[in-house]
This record gives C-alpha cells, sequence and structure tokens, in this order.
C-alpha cells in the first residue's frame, strides 16, 4: 500500500516545520496529500524563541527568505549565549560570565585550544575568537549588503514562535499545498495489525490517514495515549522541571543585545531573549529545591518589578524522551517526542532535526516502515542522550556550592557513562573532533570547548613546540586587531533593523 496521505497533529513550530519538511521532500508526488490538525481548543506553547545557525538549513530548503523572517516575526540576531553567575561569585566575582558563541573557536582553521590551556588561561577562553567581544558591543553579525543567511559571522535568531509558526504555516501551504483543518484530537482507533487506522475528533468524526505525525506536544495524543510509547525520564540527570514565562516590554533607548542571556540562580536559570517589539524571559527551576512563591520573588527581583504585578505562566516540565519515536506508522515529533529544559535552544534544533532526518527516510509503501523504523529510533536515541549530556555538563562542572541543588547537580551517579569517559580525556588534553564519531552529535568539540573552558574546566598542560605556541599567540592577538576594526564594518542591532525596515517600505 502506498502512502499517500499524511496527518500531522498538532500546528505550533514542531508541527509546521514538519509540514514544510514533507512538503519539500515530496512535493513532486501529486498522490501525496499532507494535511495539519490543529485544534482551536489547545494553544501551543509558544516560547521556543532562540535557535542555533541550524535552522538556516530547513528555511533556505523552505524557499523562506530571511527578509521575510525578520519583518514578520519580530526576529532580532542571535550570535551565541551569555552565560551569567555559573560560577561561585565568591571566586570568580559577581556577576561572572562567559559566552558560547557560533563562531567556532579555530582562527584561520588551526586549534587554538592546547596554547590556551597552557599559555594563555588568563584570558577568557571565548578570546580564541572575535564574536563574544562583537556580541558585547552590541553588533550585528552580517553588513546590510550581506546575501540572506549569510554574514561575516556564524548566526541565528530570536523570533516570536508564534509568528514564526504563521510564517512557516502560510509558506506550508501556499509552496507546498499542504492542507490545514481545524479539529481536536481525542483519540484513534487501530486496525487488525496495530497500525493508526484513524483519528477520532471531540465531534465523533473519523479522518483516516496512512501516515501520523505526532506534534501535540505534551500531551502526545497518539504516541502516548493510543499507541502507548513508554516515557524515559531523566529527571535523575537533569533536576529542572518548571518555568516560570513573562513577557516584558523593551524599554525605550534599551539597547537590542544580539544574544541571549542565561543567568544561574540558586535552582536553576533565567533565559532573557530581546526581540524587536520585547523580551521573553523564562525563571527556570527545580521545584524539589525552591518552592512556587521564592521562584515568583527571585522573578519580581530579576526583572525590577514589582511582585503583585508579576503573574507568569507556569509550565510544568517533565524531562525526558520516548522509548520510540517512531511506532507502526505514527512518528512524533516536538514535544510529544521528548523534551529538555531550554538552556541551548535544543528543542526547536531536535525537532528541525528529526523532521529533517524523517523525510530522509520516509517510507513511499507501508512495508517499508518496519525497514526504516528501527534506524530512525536509535539515531533519535543517540540525539538525545548526546543533548542531555551536553546540557548537564553546564550544572555538572560549576564550582558553585551556594545550595543543595547545584551540589547534587555534582553527583556522578546523574551522569552518563559517556560523559565521564569524556571529561576524563578532556583532563588530559582538550576536546577534540575526532572526540565526537558520530554526525548525529548535535553539539560538537567547538561547543564542548567553549562551555568547558568559559567554566574553568581544568585540564593539563600541554607540550607544545615553539611553532605552535608563536601561531596561537599571533592568532589571538590578530583577533584582537579584528575586533578594534568590527565598528567600522558592522552596525548595532537596532540600526540595521531599521535599516532593513526602511528599505522595506521604500520596495
Amino acid at each position: 500500500m502506498k502512502i499517500k496521505r499524511i496527518a500531522i497533529i498538532g500546528g505550533g513550530t514542531a508541527g509546521w516545520l514538519a509540514a514544510n519538511h514533507l512538503g519539500a521532500e515530496l512535493v513532486a508526488d501529486n498522490e501525496i496529500e499532507i494535511t495539519v490538525i490543529e485544534s482551536a481548543d489547545v494553544p501551543t506553547i509558544g516560547v521556543g524563541e532562540g535557535t542555533v545557525p541550524y535552522i538556516m538549513n530547513g528555511l533556505k530548503r523552505f524557499g523562506i527568505s530571511e527578509a521575510e523572517l525578520i519583518l514578520s516575526c519580530e526576529v532580532t540576531f542571535k550570535q551565541g549565549i551569555k552565560f551569567v553567575n555559573w560560577l561561585d561569585a565568591e571566586k570568580h566575582g559577581g556577576d561572572h560570565y562567559y559566552y558560547h558563541p557560533f563562531d567556532a573557536p579555530y582562527p584561520a582553521g588551526f586549534d587554538v585550544s592546547p596554547y590556551w590551556v597552557s599559555h594563555a588561561s588568563n584570558l577568557p577562553f571565548d578570546y580564541v575568537g572575535i564574536q563574544s567581544r562583537i556580541c558585547e558591543l552590541g553588533l550585528t553579525p552580517k553588513k546590510v549588503s550581506s546575501e540572506q543567511y549569510s554574514g561575516l559571522l556564524n548566526y541565528a535568531y530570536h523570533f516570536n514562535a508564534l509568528k514564526f509558526a504563521r510564517l512557516l504555516a502560510k509558506n506550508a501551504q501556499n509552496r507546498f499545498r499542504v492542507v490545514h483543518k481545524i479539529a481536536t484530537i481525542t483519540g484513534a482507533e487501530r486496525d487488525d495489525d496495530g497500525y493508526v487506522a484513524n483519528l477520532v475528533t471531540d465531534t465523533g468524526d473519523r479522518l483516516t490517514f496512512d501516515f501520523y505525525v505526532d506534534c501535540s506536544g505534551f500531551s502526545s495524543v497518539i504516541i502516548d495515549k493510543e499507541l502507548c510509547v513508554p516515557f524515559i525520564s531523566k529527571a535523575n540527570e537533569l533536576l529542572i522541571d518548571t518555568a516560570l514565562v513573562q513577557q516584558v516590554p523593551i524599554a525605550e533607548g534599551e539597547a537590542l543585545n544580539p544574544y541571549t542571556t542565561a543567568t544561574a540562580h540558586q535552582a536553576g536559570w533565567i533565559w532573557d531573549i530581546p526581540l524587536t517589539s520585547r523580551r521573553g524571559t523564562g525563571f527556570v527551576y527545580s521545584s524539589k529545591y525552591m518552592d512556587y512563591e521564592t521562584a515568583v520573588n527571585r522573578y519580581s527581583d530579576y526583572l525590577n518589578v514589582p511582585r503583585d504585578s508579576l503573574s507568569p505562566r507556569k509550565i510544568p516540565m517533565e524531562v525526558g524522551y520516548r522509548k520510540e519515536f517512531w511506532c507502526k506508522n505514527c512518528v512524533a515529533l516536538g514535544l510529544a517526542q521528548g523534551f529538555v529544559e531550554p538552556l541551548e535552544a535544543t528543542s526547536i534544533l531536535v525537532a528541525d532535526f528529526s523532521a529533517e532526518l524523517l523525510v530522509r527516510n520516509f517510507p513511499r509503501y507501508r512495508g517499508d516502515i518496519d525497514v526504516l523504523m528501527p534506524q530512525y529510533n536509535k539515531t533519535i536515541t543517540y540525539v538525545w542522550d548526546r543533548v542531555i549530556d551536553f546540557i548537564k555538563l553546564h550544572y555538572l562542572i560549576s564550582d558553585r556550592v551556594d545550595s543543595s541543588f547545584w551540589l547534587d547537580n555534582k553527583n556522578l551517579n546523574s551522569v552518563s557513562d559517556v560523559l565521564k569517559e569524556r571529561l576524563a580525556i578532556w583532563s588530559l588534553r582538550p576536546p577534540q573532533k575526532a572526540d565526537f564519531f558520530s554526525r548525529f552529535e548535535l553539539f560538537g568539540a567547538e561547543n564542548f570547548l567553549y562551555v568547558l573552558y568559559g567554566m574553568k574546566y581544568n585540564t593539563r598542560t600541554m607540550i607544545l613546540s615553539a611553532g605552535e605556541i608563536n601561531r596561537g599567540r599571533t592568532l589571538i592577538e590578530e583577533n584582537k586587531i579584528l575586533v578594534e576594526r568590527s565598528s567600522s564594518v558592522l552596525l548595532k542591532q537596532k540600526e540595521w533593523l531599521h535599516k532593513l525596515t526602511a528599505a522595506a517600505s521604500r520596495a
């Protein structure tokens, strides 16, 4: 039986990303019809507002222009994450920070990390590149004349998640003939082989398709409620379980930072994402170590607003992933697939990657499913395990000892064997690309280098030749010159966005 009718249950970012990926891959086959089914009664979470550069791959493939994205989704550029107070304040001073930027820590293609470890650790590690200092200057990663999806430095975006989903929806319908249906799915019925035969709506209607993509968020109406695929909790590894979310206005004259800020507190951290019209903020914490009232009080202190004026949306977060992501003729994506806290913009990244992997392995016939499904599940399981390792790293190597939360995060029983082995190796020498042997690691050596050494991880001094020492020193000194010249080449973010808006209004 050829798979012709595909249903995506749930819209939001994950659902419409899936629709565009499937549409771009299958549009040439006129027999295939893709339908996104959204409920008018179930709001989307709408807080995934930060991305990583990987998002550009899909946007270009979908045919979405960068200008349209920026102008329609309240976009600002993101060049990395500024981590504030993730180390002990007494040892490193109050408001200590480091950057995890998007520029690779290999100036001129040379790995300077051995030189930094041995001869330059008095400098912030992110000085091996220039992007952290570009961020501090508030500059954009691209010139006004730069081609779309291209800049002098790597970058991603902050955006209004609801508007981004609408942009994806418009593109999927107009470019790929995706059908949009409003209905609330309450369940499903299966055939004699256990495959999903049809969906059941709250009005009793039955909607029949050949293949189903569950993007129904935490409710997971098909993968969980009908197919009963178990959820594997990772709450013993990542202790965060709650987020309080509040949007705040951008003050007049306030700069638009070209980065996300992640500020640690006694039981978690706070995200702060600038959009053109507002700041998206979230107070992330573990309810085991901080009660709700204390969290709200700390949140109001951070935002510098009276406690009575704060009415945050509370989002419980169950950390973990499905035992299987593809079961029978159903694949789960987005929050239906799994969840970890949004520390490194992992939610959209994993959903985007998983959707792309699905379309590259999409079954054209029902008999293909049993062949393709095991490898897909194995791959996405590996992706999730390594993503969890990377998030865990931020807590594990912190030297904060001011609360039980930070102390308990150092418990080695909550660390995977893979991460333990890698950290042991990296105590002897810096991470190398060869340590990440799978192409399915979404975070590689460059990401780990910035976090490890931004947080003062101790690696044994290396034995280097005079040539390696001179090369490393020269490259870091040249970075200083590049930073000094940057203001004559790059604009402040507000000015760049204003020029784009002005040009669009004249067009």
